[in-house]
């Protein structure tokens, strides 16, 4: 099968550091190279992922109507070049607008929140049928089938290989909270959990230094770094990731928004590590209540899911990453679509 994979001009493929989606667009083109299918990207100048063809795009500013025109053009080329048997696009949804009124049956992907007025005019001008979305979890899924079509909940997925699977650690093991250090992670809430239960807590991620989030660190995290246990560990790299999920007894995430996905939760469970956080956005997709995770709403249920530690499974929580957000899995995923929208596309 000929696929043409499209990502925003944002970042490269794959990414010198953190990006999200060139990572999952990195890993997915080496995998089905390697099963003998011809890959094609459409992304940002400069991408270094082994393709069979790579096209870049013109314009950097997703903000930009200009750019986007220039960039839906070039993509409307691209296929003209590659003849894909289908379009795989994870980039904005207008770069995709040319090729829509054409047969070529087209694969939208959204890895974050969505509504229905734009799902509903790419509806209008897609031709038979030929646009298919997929959503990182079903709570994405909810969301854009408001605008109509047909939607398929597709995972995001981790790379196994790089996270150590870790079947137990000692019963003092600290807490880790690992994510953005920002409002809607809710670390502060992680501090005071944590303080309230007597445990130490690692606090690692990146973080503002400017703006409300800069003075959110400041007044409501800073103050308990290197105090009661409270340990600052900073950004964080693969290498240093795959240490600290290993040696902590839970990741305690209590997010105040609603999650797209949060790969860094499949990412924990492929240590063995179970989660504390809410049952929000897609964690309910994710997360096992009493087995691989426990929902919590607040300070006082957080200190109570702390003690309830021990009942949960670690081998649990490496068999789910391991049946539902592996490479391999999210593969056969997503060729199942692929295959299923060509032939219903043919003439």
């Amino acid at each position: 099968m000929r696929i043409l994979f499209v990502a925003d001009p944002i970042l490269p493929v794959p990414p010198a550091g953190y990006g999200g989606i060139e990572r999952i667009i990195d890993s997915l083109i080496g995998e089905l190279r390697a099963r003998g299918h011809v890959v094609g990207l459409v992304a940002k100048a400069g991408s270094t992922v082994a393709t069979d063809a790579f096209f870049p795009l013109p314009g950097e500013d997703v903000t930009s109507r200009f750019d986007t025109v220039r960039n839906a053009l070039a993509l409307a080329r691209a296929a003209k070049r590659f003849h894909p048997d289908v379009v795989h696009s994870f980039a904005r949804l207008a770069c995709l607008f040319p090729l829509l009124p054409r047969r070529v049956p087209k694969i939208m992907s959204y890895q974050r929140h969505t509504g229905p007025a734009q799902i509903r005019a790419a509806l209008r001008l897609a031709r038979h049928g030929t646009l298919r979305f997929t959503g990182c979890s079903e709570f994405i899924c909810a969301q854009g089938r408001s605008g109509g079509g047909d939607w398929t909940a597709i995972p995001n997925f981790v790379d196994l290989s790089r996270i150590d699977y870790v079947p137990s650690v000692p019963a003092g093991a600290p807490l880790l909270f690992l994510s953005r250090v920002e409002t809607i992670k809710g670390p502060d809430l992680a501090i005071e959990i944590a303080r309230r239960s007597g445990r130490r807590l690692l606090v690692a991620g990146n973080r503002s230094t400017s703006g409300p989030e800069g003075r959110f660190f400041d007044e409501k995290v800073a103050p308990h770094l290197g105090r009661d246990g409270i340990e600052w560990i900073g950004e964080v790299g693969d290498v240093k990731k795959n240490e600290l999920l290993g040696r902590c007894a839970a990741m305690l995430v209590p997010i105040q928004w609603d999650e797209p996905f949060g790969i860094v939760f499949a990412e924990a469970l492929a240590a063995g590590t179970p989660v504390i956080t809410c049952a929000r956005g897609a964690l309910p997709d994710i997360l096992t209540p009493g087995v691989t995770g426990i929902f919590i709403n607040d300070v006082a249920s957080g200190v109570d899911a702390v003690n309830r530690l021990p009942s949960l499974d670690r081998a649990a929580c490496r068999a789910t990453a391991e049946t539902k957000f592996s490479l391999p899995v999210c593969t056969d995923l997503y060729l199942k679509l692929y295959t299923r929208a060509v032939v219903e596309a043919a003439p």
